[in-house]
């Protein structure tokens, strides 16, 4: 499974971006993708998932009502559209892909597949 970011740059605060994340050579129809995101000297926390059979969907709250996440299946591409940038919204934003049998969650567990991620800057 390969799994490619962009979209990232350097964005005002109160402006947007959208990510995208093109993935291929998937050998099962199920699972989950994810984003994720690591601000400097801070864990990486799992922001937003779909799942890739189903459009069930997860926010964690410090995105919810600004980020928007999407997928066309078409494309094998998943976006996330963040609206409503903050500075602490600054950091590298990566998608991930879980294996099968797993599925989106708030437990954003089973990602075995990372891109390699994409730097967002929010400027105040």
């Amino acid at each position: 499974v390969q799994l490619v970011e962009s979209g990232g740059g350097l964005v005002q605060a109160g402006g947007s971006l959208r990510l995208s994340c093109a993935a291929s050579g998937f050998t099962f129809d199920d699972g989950a993708i994810g984003w994720f995101r690591q601000a400097p000297g801070k864990e990486r926390e799992g922001i937003s998932c779909i799942g890739r059979s189903y459009n069930s969907t997860y926010y964690a709250d410090s995105v919810k009502g600004r980020f928007t996440i999407s997928s066309d299946n078409a494309k094998n591409t998943v976006y996330l559209q963040m609206n409503s940038l903050k500075p602490e919204d600054t950091a590298v934003y990566y998608c991930a892909a879980t294996g099968p049998h797993y599925y989106c969650s708030g437990y954003l567990i089973g990602y075995d597949y990372w891109g390699q991620g994409t730097q967002v800057t929010v400027s105040s």
